[in-house]
């Protein structure tokens, strides 16, 4: 990472008398006419080291003589040594002290004038205008009537003294960018279209994209729903009999369907709903748009080329396995089109998600491998500075001017023209100034975090990187090392307060996984850039390339998995201004404590100690998955997900949850690396749309799949992902049983044949729902052989570890212990023999056989029965209603059905005798499940319902008296 565009090493911090911070003093570095080795002057073009001192500038020592003392070149901000000294001023303003009050002042101007009036704007300026009049006229009369030269107000030529350059210097940042945010507010606030958008009125207008579109997912619900959200420029809107001829921003928000293939700079034709912006957002409406986009331009020539490039890379990246594929476009030029969802959430967890928000690390690798070449091909050091820049304009266009990257690009900028001149680099000057003018350019800037998060991430390598490696070289680390220790952790604690801000969380594992990632940044994005480039030339080449950019991206994947699946890898913090206030208190205390060796070594070996308990005590004192566990409601949010034990490292998989990346953290916390059968119960997206995750890096046996195909488009999709993994799709029919590990799965419902019923589309495709009695027996007594059906699946094991006891520690509630209740008579499915085969099962259309006793029909019992569970899908009121005048069989725990919603048949509930009901909920939903008429019901028949929104996953396990109930907390759940 670098502050300022090019892979370098830290600068060198020095003291006034030339040494470094740690104390030591260098030989032959105590004038400022000597040079420091390795830093490039002319005959010395090193790549990497190019930062010049203040000699190249004609600085002189302050004991060199009179005439050194008055070269012109002293006065020059960029002369930061202390010993430079203005004529008749005293000491000179160092550059960073000179901009960076400045930068901070037209950022918090920006920040707070977005969210008023126009006229504010116009106020603030007006005052920040008279007052620096006043400074300055109060300055020139302080000096003429000869105030101590080089302090306070003025020097001894009546010109302003250093106070009062930097007060100047702030008043007129201040001033400018007030009134161009004065001119910002009153251009999105004023005219036809915040006047429309205040009405709401519906228009047609035509607009010109200004960023690639943003698909989100809808998450949940009934059907895969994605949504674009555009930035555009408007320049044409006509509502009814009105038609103005505009040029405002504001921000298109509509259905994904034709966006994806649109570029930056394209006029598209929209019709919808304007509405009012969130206020401080400088747009000056939000449409609503009906329908996709009508494209009626092409983009520019430079856009066409730079979606050629990114398209080039997506399609070289087609030869990496998913996970890669997705990755490698992110990392390289920011286009996260195709980011798995389970990866993103490992990178956000392990602090790594700032990989796929392309910065300055992506800059400076770009830039520093062009420098490298050019020096190798022998250009001049002003023609490898141009190249550079060209260069990373080049790469800007394609990656997209996101905050970070113009914060980086001219920051880089800036650099280069320092080298190709011969002048000194300061970072802070340069980032302050980067900051001043951005900010000044568009004000809108100042309330994006994503600049933020760049500008603090850079200030922090800036100021404290140096000091934090020098200290630990200091103490005998290699210099790399410390090097890389102090880039992470000062990043890291630059940002944390934006972080806390935020989201209200702290990154315990971020430096650990930073420091490890890292290493693989550059080839990844030096090979993935050069495929991109080469790809519409050499596709092939352009693949070659990628394989080795895989194998990095690779790395980066497995180590934020490593991290995210670390015990509070991330830690809940107060959000907001109060956490930032507590984490401010925490600092000062930990500052205070960490003074004295003596405690700082207590310190490490109490942080030693936690993080060892973290690592090693907690997953025996609290383990998860319990031990003895047979089934699992995974916490996957407005969906299901469930895990019925299985054998050693294997599980069954009832229904996947709406999104690939919970399902894949579930089963991963249960150490489940085989899938001998999944269950989808109804193809909707809450219920379907993580099976990817489950499919990832498992083997899966097969997929039984509800008879009605409602909705179709779900169904279609899931059909089309089995296909793809060659794995076979069975539809359920009553009767079908499989035998796996300790779990007995039987489906009980839906009838084939029969048309479910429901009020609406969505209640239709409910009442469909496979519906599962699965019962548990001792594993000691589970039968060696298999059916069949169960050959086509990988082996299930018969065996599974003996049920433990309670653990002293875990929170269990205990079900006591029944006698076989599944036999109460009553309803039973067809007799099976043995197992019925589950492809000619539903081929022959097997129907169910009234009147037979529920025990003949499920076969003898195959030991001592644990405990049995009912599996009740989305079923709603009239589907319950005919499976209890069927008959039900009687369980320990009900898996409440549709996520504890208010259609629930009281006669369904009292018909299964559980003691436990299990609900699958999220946390936001806009849905009001669980309902409270379903809990209160559940409670007066005497059942204890369990929410994932409240418990996080939660574990039915057996125990020496029969089946209780561990919940893992919320706190614990996976990320």
């Amino acid at each position: 990472m670098t502050a300022v565009g090019f892979p370098h090493g830290l600068p060198e911090g020095r003291n006034r008398r030339g040494s470094d911070l740690s104390g030591h003093d260098k030989p032959g570095h105590d004038k400022p006419g000597h040079d420091e080795p390795g830093h490039d002057e002319p005959g010395h073009d090193e790549p990497g080291h190019d930062e010049l001192g203040c000699a190249e500038l004609g600085c002189a020592e302050l004991d060199s003589g009179p005439s050194r003392r008055d070269e012109p070149g002293c006065a020059k901000p960029e002369c930061v040594e202390p010993e430079c000294v203005e004529p008749g001023r005293g000491r000179a303003v160092s550059g960073p002290a000179a901009l960076a009050a400045p930068a901070v002042a037209s950022w918090l101007t920006a920040l707070v004038l977005l969210g008023c009036p126009a006229a504010a704007g116009a106020a603030v300026a007006l005052a920040a205008t008279v007052a620096g009049a006043v400074t300055w006229v109060t300055t020139l009369t302080a000096g003429r009537r000869g105030k101590q030269p080089g302090k306070g107000l003025a020097g001894t030529t009546g010109a302003p003294g250093a106070a009062a350059r930097i007060a100047l210097a702030v008043l007129a940042s201040t001033a400018v960018t007030a009134t161009v945010t004065a001119f910002t507010v009153h251009k999105v606030t004023t005219g036809p279209v915040p006047d429309l958008a205040r009405r709401n009125v519906t228009v047609t207008a035509e607009a010109e994209i200004t960023d690639d579109p943003r698909i989100r997912p809808h998450q949940g619900g009934v059907s895969r729903r994605e949504t674009a959200v555009v930035r555009a420029r408007m320049l044409l809107v006509s509502a009814a009999r009105e038609r103005y001829a505009v040029d405002v921003p504001v921000v298109l928000l509509g259905p994904a369907d034709g966006w994806r293939p649109l570029l930056p700079s394209q006029r598209v034709r929209v019709r919808g709903r304007l509405g009012p912006p969130e206020p401080g957002e400088p747009v000056a409406a939000v449409m609503l748009v009906r329908g996709p986009p009508e494209p009626i331009g092409s983009p520019s020539a430079v856009q066409r080329a730079a979606g050629v490039l990114r398209a080039g890379l997506r399609t070289a990246s087609d030869v990496l396995p998913d996970d890669q594929r997705g990755l490698l476009p992110g990392l390289v030029v920011g286009d996260v089109s195709r980011l798995d969802e389970e990866v993103r959430l490992d990178l956000a967890t392990a602090g790594l998600g700032h990989l796929t928000a392309v910065s300055g690390t992506n800059l400076a690798i770009v830039a520093g491998a062009v420098l490298v070449f050019g020096r190798l091909a022998g250009l001049p050091l002003a023609l490898r500075a141009v190249v550079a820049v060209i260069a990373m304009i080049a790469f800007s266009v394609v990656a997209r001017p996101s905050p970070s990257v113009l914060r980086a690009l001219v920051m880089g900028t800036v650099a280069a023209v320092a080298l190709g001149t011969g002048r000194t680099r300061d970072g802070v000057a340069a980032l302050s100034a980067t900051v001043l003018g951005l900010v000044v350019f568009d004000p809108g800037l100042a309330r994006q975090w994503g600049f933020a998060l760049s500008v603090f991430a850079t200030g922090g390598i800036l100021v404290l990187a140096p000091r934090w490696r020098d200290r630990l070289t200091a103490r005998r680390m290699p210099r790399l090392l410390a090097e890389a220790l102090a880039v992470t952790a000062a990043a890291q604690a630059a940002v944390t307060p934006l972080l806390v801000l935020m989201s209200g969380r702290l990154d315990l594992a971020a430096i650990p996984a930073n420091l490890l990632a890292e290493p693989a940044v550059a080839p990844a994005t030096v090979l993935g850039f050069g495929a991109a480039v080469v790809a519409p030339v050499s596709m092939d080449l352009a693949r070659l390339l990628v394989r080795p950019a895989g194998w990095a991206v690779g790395w980066i994947i497995a180590v934020a998995q490593r991290a995210a699946d670390l015990p509070f890898a991330s830690a809940e913090w107060l959000g907001g201004a109060a956490g930032v206030a507590a984490l401010a208190a925490a600092a000062v205390a930990g500052w205070l404590v960490l003074r004295g060796r003596a405690r700082r070594r207590l310190v490490a070996a109490l942080f030693a100690g936690a993080l060892l308990a973290a690592l090693v005590a907690m997953p025996v004192v609290s383990p998860w998955p319990p031990p003895g566990w047979l089934l699992v409601v995974c916490d996957v949010g407005q969906g299901d997900a469930l895990a019925l034990a299985a054998g050693p490292g294997r599980a069954v998989v009832v229904d996947t949850g709406p999104q690939p990346g919970p399902a894949d953290r579930c089963l991963r916390a249960l150490g489940v690396r085989q899938v001998p059968l999944v269950v989808l119960t109804h193809p909707h997206l809450d219920h379907v749309g993580g099976l990817p995750g489950v499919l990832r890096r498992r083997a899966v046996g097969a997929v039984v799949v509800s008879p009605t195909r409602v909705p179709e488009g779900e169904a279609g999709r899931v059909s089309a992902q089995l296909r793809t993994a060659r794995i076979p799709e069975w539809q359920a029919v009553p009767g079908m049983r499989w035998r796996f590990g300790p779990s007995e799965i039987t489906v009980l419902a839906p009838e084939p044949g029969v048309a479910s019923q429901g009020p609406g589309e969505g209640a239709t495709s409910n009442n469909a729902s496979v519906v599962l009695l699965v019962r548990w027996f001792d594993p000691a007594t589970a039968p060696r052989d298999r059916s069949a059906a169960q050959r086509d699946m990988p082996t299930a094991q018969s065996d599974s570890p003996t049920a433990q006891r309670d653990s002293p520690t875990a929170q269990r509630d205990t079900l006591a212990a029944r006698d076989d209740r599944s036999a109460t008579p009553g309803y039973a499915p067809a007799a099976l023999g043995e197992v019925a085969a589950p492809g000619a099962g539903a081929e022959a259309g097997a129907r169910p056989v009234p009147g037979q006793a529920l025990r003949s029909a499920l076969g003898p019992p195959l030991g001592p029965l644990l405990g049995a569970a009912l599996l009740a899908g989305d079923l709603e009121t009239e589907a319950q209603d005919a499976l209890v005048r069927r008959g039900l069989p009687r369980v320990d725990v009900l898996k409440v059905p549709h996520h504890g919603s208010s259609r629930q048949a009281p006669a369904f509930l009292a018909a299964t005798g559980a003691r436990a009901a299990l609900i699958s909920v999220g946390a936001v939903n806009d849905y009001g499940h669980p309902a409270p008429l379903t809990l209160r019901r559940l409670r007066l028949l005497g059942m204890r319902p369990y929410r994932t929104d409240l418990s996080g996953d939660i574990a039915l396990v057996a125990t020496h008296n029969g089946l209780a109930v561990v919940v893992r907390g919320k706190g614990a759940r996976a990320r």
